[in-house]
């Protein structure tokens, strides 16, 4: 939210801009926040091996997920 109140006092969006920017990002965390518990409840009754049960299983979920969401920046010609 400090985020969004400074590009509202720099001049850099309207209001109503700041407002919808706000709202979207709220979503789209809370988006990700229950894709990552749902994929961390799977995990705990998914069969994985010994040496990645617990956090490396996690990280590595956490990664592919990472990269599944790069996808939606786009691809940069620059």
């Amino acid at each position: 939210m400090l985020g969004v109140a400074l590009l509202l006092v720099e001049g850099q969006m309207s209001f109503m801009g700041a407002t919808l920017f706000a709202f979207a990002s709220s979503v789209g965390y809370s988006l990700v926040m229950i894709i990552f518990a749902g994929l961390r409840e799977r995990l705990a009754l998914a069969a994985v091996p010994r040496l990645f049960a617990g956090p490396p299983i996690g990280f590595i979920v956490a990664s592919l997920l990472a990269m599944a969401f790069m996808g939606f920046s786009g691809i940069s010609t620059n």
